[in-house]
């Protein structure tokens, strides 16, 4: 019998990638198929090595930890006789394993967190609304949290979900639709807002895209205004158990027609989205796949505004957020995930003589109690 010839890199076929995807994040899953022969799976994110691990069969599923930043995963087949094969995954935001989707746990008061978050509040000039949970074990704070802001910006994101609703898959890269929800979402470009908005036919459908998340404290209320004008960037029950995060309105803004928000419903449009990534939660059921929900966590993971949420925490957290800012408000809103896992915060401030430095820095005093609450 006469051996085989030994297949040469040349002849041996690429892996064929499922996971992760370019322009995704990703939580460290990495799986596929790979060429008849092979022995090895070798997993690199440029000279570092994440995984090194024999084969049985062709198709593989191994979860490693990635950086916490965009790189791009190497994956390599080797066969018995050494002969290797590899593909390049691009445009993958890295997220700890720790954080990646699970079913939230009910929300509960974290009376210690919750008594700091009030304590911030006070010593804010103007009025504010917070909500922070931590998505793994349900612990959380609020003040304030139903009331109505207006919303700025932070309503992109709810434009982005609907446009993602009506779309047939994740957006192709490079097309109209991909740099629009990059122009909306990362540079807040209120045109693209606004030829999104008629893509799907107009901010009803934003509207009820809220209505169908039960969201009952915000509305679109049309498109952005374009101009030249540049915009710089409770105590423990009697049995011992926490009791629920407070949801409440303590005090109103006092503003006209036009589009609102609350933290209460931002921080469940973000915990909505969180979820989706993984085809949990309802956006679903709503039309938004998990690759599509991946894709829009990649997209606010390049939002470079660090100065309100991010403020004070440095390299110890990365963010997937949405900001918003008029003359008299500043807000953010999204998931802070650090590497041993991911909460849900939204800080919104309004003040009808203006607002300053004052509301990013409540923002990043919020944001860095919480991460040290919960680690």
């Amino acid at each position: 019998m006469i051996d085989a010839p030994a297949l040469t890199p040349a002849q041996l076929a690429p892996p064929a990638i499922v996971a992760p995807a370019p322009r995704e994040v990703s939580f460290g899953l990495v799986a596929g198929t790979l060429p008849a022969g092979t022995r090895r799976v070798i997993v690199r994110i440029g000279e570092q090595v994440l995984a090194d691990r024999p084969l049985r069969g062709r198709r593989f599923s191994l979860r490693v930890e990635l950086p916490r930043r965009e790189v791009a995963v190497r994956v390599t087949a080797v066969t018995a006789a050494g002969a290797r094969s590899s593909s390049l995954v691009p445009q993958v935001v890295g997220l700890p394993g720790a954080a990646r989707p699970r079913a939230v746990a009910a929300p509960r008061l974290d009376p210690a967190l919750g008594r700091r978050v009030r304590e911030l509040t006070r010593a804010f000039p103007g009025t504010s609304g917070v909500y922070v949970q931590d998505l793994a074990s349900g612990r959380g704070a609020a003040w304030n949290a139903r009331a109505r802001f207006p919303a700025a910006s932070t309503l992109k994101l709810a434009i982005a979900v609907a446009v993602l609703r009506l779309e047939p898959g994740k957006p192709a890269a490079r097309s109209g639709v991909e740099s629009l929800l990059q122009q909306m979402l990362v540079h807040s470009d209120n045109e693209a807002a606004n030829q999104l908005l008629d893509r799907i036919g107009g901010s009803w459908r934003v509207d009820e895209t809220l209505r169908a998340l039960d969201l009952r404290d915000s509305l679109m209320f049309g498109g952005y205004e374009v101009s030249d004008r540049r915009v710089p960037a409770a105590a423990l029950t009697p049995a011992g158990a926490l009791a629920p995060i407070p949801i409440r309105l303590e005090t109103s803004p006092s503003f006209g027609a036009g589009k609102y928000t609350s933290a209460w419903d931002l921080g469940r449009l973000a915990r909505s989205v969180y979820l989706a990534a993984s085809g949990r939660g309802p956006l679903p059921r709503l039309g938004v796949s998990a690759a599509e929900a991946r894709h829009l966590l990649w997209l606010l993971a390049h939002v470079s505004d660090d100065r309100k949420l991010g403020r004070f925490l440095g390299g110890a957290a990365s963010m997937l957020h949405k900001a918003g800012w008029l003359p008299t408000v500043r807000h953010d809103s999204g998931l802070v995930v650090w590497r041993g896992g991911v909460f849900v915060a939204s800080v919104l401030t309004w003040n009808p003589r203006g607002v300053g430095a004052a509301a990013d820095v409540l923002a990043g005093r919020v944001a860095r109690s919480a991460l040290d609450a919960f680690r």
